[in-house]
């Protein structure tokens, strides 16, 4: 799993908590010159990012966001790929220094370079996404998602391939945030097959992102009691977690971005953050006027979804693609969540 699934977990707390309530290169990191659009005379947007973009897919759709936006309005883009925390500020300062329409910023790493940096630059337009800062300022917009919409239609496919009826997670902490990766999953299984029975078992311990083998112990534990599809939510301990499914001929689900292809035959779907939805949607709502917000990405923004659910999917190596039938009654239940018909509770709401 990338460092990226890990980190996104860690800030679900915090991110949650304020939707509910209403980050050793020098500055020219990795920014490579196939990055920088030219010949555009509108407007410019610049992309910096906690980590090298290199073949980690979250960060590469956040990479798409930007060129797409720079595309619609002949503008020009530009990236900054850090590495560290050093080059994360030096990044952002180099940003600043430039003076784009709009500064792009993916992952709580940044929340609070961007709060120094918003005081000191009122006019300068900040969109965080996938976190937010603590404080409100007009001139920084967050864009954050509602994962639990996507983990609840993965557990609809969980109650439907399930042979035993028994449907668990392993989560990484036993708290209302971290349980919006596990609730939902749960309650999507027993909404197609009322009488499943779920679990869930959390990591905890010193490392709770970081412990692949304590991850692997607790989907033994749900595997040796006949769970036979469980929602991997550990963050880089998803690995343990797939190499437990794997050797029990069960299965597993993913986060983030398509995991399918590090244990095929095993992983049946992930759900999906569409970051490239966000930054794009997000610059056109900093240009458009509105600023200063935090909007939340669920499955009607098409901020987040399934491998599943995406074109590509025959291709994805998950085995979600052998079961259309699945797919097909999933796709009814996102359609009846977008419309509103069906409300997905948030374990994290207030």
């Amino acid at each position: 799993m990338s460092r990226r699934t890990r980190r996104t977990l860690q800030a679900v707390a915090a991110t949650t908590l304020l939707v509910g309530a209403a980050t050793a290169c020098n500055a020219a990191a990795k920014n490579d010159a196939s990055d920088s659009a030219s010949g555009g005379s509108g407007k410019s947007f610049t992309l910096v990012t906690p980590d090298a973009v290199g073949q980690n897919e979250f960060l590469k759709l956040a990479v798409t966001g930007i060129k797409d936006a720079a595309k619609a309005h002949d503008g020009t883009q530009k990236v900054y790929e850090s590495t560290d925390s050093a080059s994360q500020q030096q990044n952002v300062q180099a940003a600043v220094d430039a003076k784009p329409d709009v500064i792009v910023l993916v992952g709580f790493e940044f929340a609070d370079i961007v709060a120094q940096q918003a005081e000191k630059n009122p006019a300068q337009q900040f969109l965080i996404v996938d976190a937010c800062t603590t404080k409100t300022y007009k001139n920084v917009s967050c864009a954050v998602f509602r994962e639990h919409e996507g983990v609840y239609l993965a557990g609809a496919e969980a109650g439907l391939l399930s042979k035993s009826g028994k449907v668990g997670a392993v989560d990484v902490l036993d708290t209302p945030q971290f349980r919006r990766y596990s609730d939902p999953f749960a309650a999507g299984a027993k909404q197609v097959a009322a009488k499943t029975e779920t679990s869930t078992r959390f990591v905890g311990g010193q490392s709770p992102f970081d412990d692949s083998a304590r991850a692997k112990e607790q989907a033994n534990t749900l595997l040796a009691k006949g769970y036979d599809q469980i929602m991997a939510a550990a963050a880089a301990g998803n690995y343990g977690v797939f190499e437990a499914a794997k050797a029990k001929g069960a299965y597993a689900y993913g986060v983030d971005v398509n995991q399918c292809p590090s244990a095929p035959g095993t992983v049946v779907d992930n759900v999906i953050k569409r970051t490239d939805v966000a930054v794009e949607k997000g610059i056109e709502s900093v240009l458009g006027g509105t600023t200063g917000t935090t909007v939340s990405y669920g499955l009607k923004e098409g901020g987040i979804s399934l491998t599943g659910l995406e074109d590509g999917v025959d291709s994805s190596k998950c085995v979600i693609a052998d079961h259309k039938d699945v797919l097909t009654k999933v796709e009814a239940l996102r359609d009846q969540i977008v419309s509103g018909e069906l409300k997905v509770d948030d374990p994290a709401a207030s």
